[in-house]
């Protein structure tokens, strides 16, 4: 099943994000590679593709996972939380509809 996993950084976010950056997308790339990623990407703090110092609010993950609790423990592990860049996490279950 899909699980959207929807997360909200704390203030001031980048250098933090920047730092674990590459550990955080060496997971994605295992989920892309496995097949079971959907998408994946950042809120830019401001209406631009790069938002420069303005940073992220956030990020969205859909991902396949064999269930909400695995879906969480996925998330629970991310290198952002660790590196102190979330504020929340929540992670629930996605139907696709379209395309």
């Amino acid at each position: 099943m899909l699980y959207a996993i929807i997360s909200e950084d704390v203030p001031d976010s980048l250098p933090s994000r920047k730092q674990a950056r590459p550990a955080h997308l060496a997971r994605l790339e295992a989920l892309r590679d496995q097949g079971r990623l959907q998408v994946a990407g950042p809120h830019p703090a401001i209406d631009s593709e790069d938002p420069g110092p303005a940073g992220f609010t956030g990020s969205l993950v859909i991902a396949e996972f064999d269930s909400l609790d695995a879906a969480q423990a996925w998330a629970d592990a991310d290198p952002y939380m660790d590196a102190g860049v979330y504020a929340s996490v929540t992670v629930k279950p996605f139907k696709r509809v379209l395309p």
